[in-house]
């Protein structure tokens, strides 16, 4: 079954003329993604390698049935781009753009979560379903399927950790990259909630990082959970006050640091990896 995309998902891209948005689009349609239209204004009746492109979401929903959107438009856009799509009845959303303003992710937030709808993002790598569909910029050939939920805030080291997952044997349900910024359209708790309900995944692994507290939050919904949860924590030589990589990995007082960040996931019954290639040994012991 997976979770979020699955073999009912049929997306759009939005910005699929774009540079990026045009090369992205072959690679998710290459990989058996059901890409069912594209959206950019005014070039409606264009194709993109098949890809047939419209004026708006509206249209494609109403053609197609579209469920899911993938956005590429500039930062300076997205906002419109993802109250457009959700006004449409979009229920997916992943917005992979980076440096979107603050302000207007909170506005995407409220308005994702006032209409029902899954937001990803912003900076995020997207999501894919090993073997179903891809929506982002994740290499497909990173990835295999498995029983295993993925959730990071960092695209590089989700690909890492699954190489080490499908090394071991184990596979992929489903990845989620819920975004690098300092606020995104989804907690890790949402995440972690649709992974518990999800036939197909057996465990979960938290790809985390210093800055903010995301992962704090998510132990309290983790010592509800049947299914066994690993995570990793990246930055833990990081000083505070110090931004490393990712604009939400800064820590500013205690809160958001290493420590504080294992102390509440192993207090949540969290086994801890120090080194990502330590998560399959660990899953090994607990399935």
């Amino acid at each position: 079954m997976a979770i979020l995309l699955t073999r009912e998902t049929k997306a759009i891209v939005q910005g699929i003329t774009g540079r990026v948005g045009s090369i992205q689009t072959r690679w998710m349609v290459e990989y058996g993604t059901n890409i069912v239209a594209g959206v950019t204004p005014g070039r409606k009746g264009e194709v993109v390698y098949g890809v047939p492109v419209f004026d708006d979401v509206k249209e494609t929903v109403e053609l197609f049935g579209a469920n899911a959107s993938v956005i590429f438009a500039p930062p300076f856009a997205a906002k419109d781009a993802v109250f457009e799509a959700i006004d449409a009845g979009i229920k997916l959303v992943v917005v992979v753009p980076e440096h979107i303003p603050v302000a207007d992710t909170m506005e995407m937030r409220e308005m994702a979560k006032n209409r029902g709808a899954y937001m990803l993002g912003p900076t995020t790598p997207g999501v894919i379903t090993p073997g179903v569909g891809k929506l982002g910029i994740m290499p497909g050939n990173m990835f295999k399927p498995g029983r295993i939920g993925v959730i990071s805030r960092s695209g590089t080291l989700s690909y890492e950790v699954s190489g080490y997952l499908n090394e071991a044997g184990f596979g992929e349900s489903t990845v989620v990259g819920i975004g690098a910024d300092p606020v995104t359209g989804m907690d890790m708790s949402e995440i972690l909630e649709l992974f518990e309900k999800d036939e197909d995944t057996e465990a979960v692994v938290i790809v985390g990082e210093i800055g903010g507290t995301r992962e704090e939050e998510a132990s309290e919904f983790i010592r509800k959970m049947s299914k066994p949860v690993i995570a990793y924590i990246a930055g833990r030589l990081a000083p505070p006050g110090k931004r490393m990589g990712h604009a939400g990995a800064i820590i500013q007082g205690e809160s958001g640091s290493f420590r504080s960040k294992i102390e509440k996931l192993e207090g949540a019954g969290v086994k801890i990896a120090f080194k990502l290639y330590e998560v399959p040994h660990i899953l090994k012991k607990l399935l």
